[in-house]
């Protein structure tokens, strides 16, 4: 290879030698303006190491070394916390169930205009008054249920039990009404009180019942045959104590004396049967016991937060209750919790006091209020008092 002329001049392998070192230079400078592009500063010399000042500087504090030593690391994207918002969701439902499910058994209740205002009826009275009824309606039994639990085979509905239920300041009463009690019924003269019942429905009974005793009546509550055995059943049976042992075919019922659990038909042969000395009187007590026995076993937790119970309980007492027009589900609610204070001995069950007995041709054989009595028991309902301990009777 000739590296030069004799004039001096470079020769062609020289120049072309000069052409690709000036051509690596220009790629050099190049290269260095490219990475200024990436946040780089140019160098001022082109030949320069383009790293020698981060290898001097080393790992920079507070970068955390790695590839992006020296730049700022990118933001980390926050993920959203979700629980809250599903938690939220499931409150809302959670609601909508409990707010829809009370409008639906609402809905269910059977409803009639019982307590409508007439001529000189009573004011209103302090304290909450109920009127709760048992009738005889068949509805809903076959016949085969009907023979099963000795109902019989009329139709219509009639009554046998009757209570006044009353809550306040001055506690909680429970006071049989006997449908034997001799009263006056309005366009029927005098009779006994179930009569007022035969005669005009729940409207005429209650309108009896104030005018009788004095006291304004604020919600009714009545149950027929099916409904009181299904909801006994629904409770899975009633506890009681039988203190005598009860033989009676007609109402189809055999217990021993001793405290037992009595399923529905049970039950229902327990508040019907009169065979005992005092008959209806002694009837009565009874159906107060098991009343309260009942309410209280509804109430209890046992029944309330066991699905298998506690819905099985409110279709049943929501389709086979019938109330006055004006009343819902919390009035309905808030008398059985009444009735379970009665139950656990926190108040006071009683019967009118009676003074004795008669007949007529209407009538029949019948029993009268003690008026004194009986005026005293009333008068401390009327002004939400406590009952005396005097006329409290069996």
């Amino acid at each position: 290879m000739v590296y030069g002329t004799t004039d001096g001049r470079p020769s062609a392998g020289q120049a072309e030698e000069g052409d690709r070192v000036a051509r690596s230079r220009d790629r050099s400078v190049r290269a260095e303006h490219h990475h200024a592009a990436y946040g780089r500063e140019a160098y001022d010399d082109p030949y320069a190491d383009p790293h020698a000042g981060d290898q001097l500087a080393g790992h920079r504090a507070g970068k955390g070394g790695g590839p992006y030593d020296g730049y700022d690391a990118p933001p980390r994207r926050r993920r959203r916390k979700r629980w809250p918002r599903v938690l939220g969701a499931l409150v809302v439902v959670l609601l909508l169930i409990i707010v829809g499910g009370y409008f639906y058994l609402d809905s269910r209740l059977k409803r009639e205009s019982v307590l409508v205002d007439y001529p000189g009826r009573v004011g209103d009275t302090p304290g909450t008054n109920w009127l709760i009824v048992g009738s005889d309606s068949r509805e809903g039994l076959s016949k085969a249920d009907q023979r099963r639990l000795r109902t019989g085979f009329a139709s219509g509905r009639r009554t046998d039990s009757m209570m006044l239920l009353h809550y306040g300041s001055g506690g909680t009463s429970l006071i049989s009404l006997p449908r034997d009690s001799y009263v006056p019924i309005q366009g029927h003269g005098s009779n006994k009180l179930n009569a007022a019942f035969a005669y005009g429905g729940p409207k005429l009974l209650a309108q009896t019942v104030e005018k009788a005793t004095g006291i304004h009546i604020d919600h009714y509550a009545e149950i027929g045959f099916n409904g009181f055995v299904g909801v006994v059943d629904a409770v899975g049976g009633v506890d009681i104590c039988v203190k005598d042992d009860i033989n009676d075919p007609k109402a189809g019922l055999n217990l021993k004396a001793g405290c037992q659990t009595l399923n529905g038909g049970q039950a229902l042969g327990y508040v019907r049967t009169r065979k005992f000395a005092r008959a209806d009187l002694e009837r009565v007590e009874h159906q107060r016991q098991f009343f309260a026995a009942l309410m209280k076993k509804a109430t209890s937790p046992g029944t309330l937060f066991n699905p298998f119970r506690g819905v099985p309980l409110a279709l049943n007492s929501t389709s086979n209750f019938l109330v006055d027009d004006g009343d819902h589900l919390y009035d309905l609610v808030r008398m059985m919790w009444a009735m379970k204070g009665v139950s656990g001995g926190g108040g006071v069950t009683t019967t009118v006091p009676i003074g004795g007995t008669g007949s007529s041709v209407a009538a029949g054989s019948y029993i009268t209020w003690d008026r004194t009595k009986a005026a005293r028991l009333f008068d401390a309902l009327k002004q939400d008092q406590k009952i005396p301990e005097d006329v409290i009777t069996k």
